[in-house]
């Protein structure tokens, strides 16, 4: 389960403490620390910044950026696009959900890993493509994913 670290982001809380202009740096300081903004950490920034709950939640859902569910530590993207998809990036999809368990758009339930399908990633000589962690795993095979994997454990 993911516990969230309050020490930590109560530290980054209180460097930015009534700074009204710090909300989206704190917001992704603490985005980057917790994998997710929880409606209770988002309070917290409201009262510690002094901006309204309303503008912390809009500016959260406004940017993809930003996650109200727990993610994984770990974020796994298979591009989708034309030129993986004509080299094979369905097999590689079918691998990652046959190896984590999860579909686009979900977590597992360890929050080891969230998965997304993303277009265009602009490194089309190297399809099919997975990134882990923003890292480019290119010219994959179904049979390269376990092994690209395990390094994330």
């Amino acid at each position: 389960m993911n516990v969230m670290n309050n020490e930590r982001i109560n530290h980054i809380l209180d460097e930015h403490q009534n700074d009204p202009g710090a909300l989206i740096q704190v917001m992704m300081e603490i985005q980057e620390e917790n994998h997710w903004l929880p409606r209770e950490v988002m309070l917290k920034i409201s009262e510690k910044l002094n901006v309204p709950f309303s503008r912390v939640l809009r500016i959260a859902t406004f940017y993809k950026t930003f996650s109200l569910t727990p993610q994984g530590r770990h974020k796994i993207h298979v591009c989708t696009g034309t030129a993986c998809q004509v080299r094979g990036a369905q097999q590689i999809l079918n691998e990652v959900q046959a190896l984590t368990g999860i579909k686009p758009g979900e977590t597992d339930p360890d929050l080891k890993f969230s998965l997304e399908t993303v277009n265009c990633q602009g490194c089309c000589s190297l399809g099919p493509m997975l990134e882990v962690n923003g890292e480019t795993h290119g010219k994959t095979s179904p049979a390269k994913v376990a092994d690209t994997l395990k390094k994330y454990e």
